[in-house]
């Protein structure tokens, strides 16, 4: 990959490292990286949000930062939209933020969401990006990705919502095992395996997606829009 300027545009702390932690990784030597986390994460845990610890908080931003240390990250960027309540907030007041960083960033590349996942903050933060960079003569962004993630993309019951059809995959067999350094900053996220969100999980669905790329281990992605 040439010399990018790349966007990751993830709804919830933790959603950048489970989606594309590897490319990220892979890339973040030679290109320009930010990553821009939406939503406070967590509050939905409380029966209501003004509950939420806000040390939690805190700490959960500390180790979104931490994560993206371990990744390479150049900048990290975080907005507060009340944890999966996306939808309690204007669609235009989430669009304004998105373009607030793409003017600023300018960046080639986005990753993001897949638009059919069961959690509904992923899927208003693909509409979002794919307003916000609208293909206008004045937009910088070219490329736009989907990226998967475990218990929300696979648990939306694919045949309600669209599902995710990988087009692209990236190596990530020399990056993967830190993705899953970064994964484990995340104290309150990190899971025991069957669940999807732990360590044995994001290995497994590395190899799977290597197998189905000749790859030792693998990150897939679904191709929005590619302008040349």
């Amino acid at each position: 990959m040439l010399s990018k300027k790349i966007l990751v545009v993830a709804a919830h702390p933790d959603d950048e490292v489970l989606g594309c932690g590897g490319l990220i990784a892979k890339y973040a030597g030679d290109n320009d990286i930010c990553v821009v986390i939406l939503g406070e994460g967590i509050s939905s845990r409380y029966e209501k949000r003004e509950l939420a610890n806000k040390n939690d908080l805190d700490e959960l931003r500390l180790q979104s930062i931490q994560a993206g240390k371990v990744l390479g990250v150049k900048e990290n960027i975080f907005y507060n939209l009340p944890d999966n309540r996306f939808d309690s907030v204007t669609f235009l007041e989430i669009v304004k933020k998105v373009e607030e960083i793409i003017y600023k960033f300018k960046p080639d590349i986005i990753y993001t969401h897949h638009s059919g996942d069961l959690n509904i903050d992923h899927r208003i933060t693909f509409h979002a990006v794919l307003t916000a960079s609208r293909p206008l003569k004045e937009n910088s962004v070219k490329g736009i990705y989907s990226f998967e993630i475990l218990s929300s993309t696979e648990w939306s019951q694919q045949k309600i919502e669209k599902p995710f059809i990988p087009n692209v995959y990236e190596d990530i067999s020399s990056a993967l095992e830190k993705k899953i350094e970064a994964f484990q900053k995340y104290k309150f996220e990190v899971k025991e395996f069957p669940h999807p969100r732990s360590v044995a999980g994001i290995k497994i669905l590395a190899q799977k997606r290597g197998m189905e790329s000749g790859f030792e281990s693998a990150e897939a992605f679904e191709l929005i829009r590619l302008l040349k």
